[in-house]
């Protein structure tokens, strides 16, 4: 097996998986904070970064039959959430192509700018 190729995200405010700290996406990137996840809330987020497909299937959720695919880290394989691939309902098509990412299941890592305060050289 090869090497895994990681991509870092740009920016200050970066959601990571939990297990491995792999960049998943911005904050930016929230369409939703109103889901619900197998281990509570979640988060519907237009795209990510690192991570891996798993077949799709017909699902009955909350809001009605979906065909989802599970996402799982692309560094250390672990369950994230899952992509909503077709919605049946007209009302649910704005899911179609986006992502869920439970929040139990990734961390937030802030990353700030020395930027009025530059490093000194000796």
């Amino acid at each position: 097996m090869g090497r895994v190729h990681r991509t870092y995200l740009p920016g200050t405010r970066i959601y990571a998986c939990s297990n491995c700290r792999a960049h998943l996406t911005n904050y930016e990137d929230i369409v939703s904070k109103s889901f619900q996840g197998r281990t509570g809330r979640a988060y519907l987020f237009n795209s990510v970064v690192n991570v891996t497909l798993g077949p799709t299937e017909e699902r009955i959720l909350n809001t009605g039959l979906h065909k989802v695919s599970d996402i799982y880290c692309n560094c250390c394989d672990g369950y994230l959430g899952w992509r909503y691939e077709e919605a049946f309902e007209q009302s649910q098509k704005y899911k179609e192509n986006k992502v869920v990412l439970e929040k139990a299941r990734m961390t937030r890592e802030e990353w700030t700018l020395e930027v009025d305060n530059p490093p000194t050289s000796p």
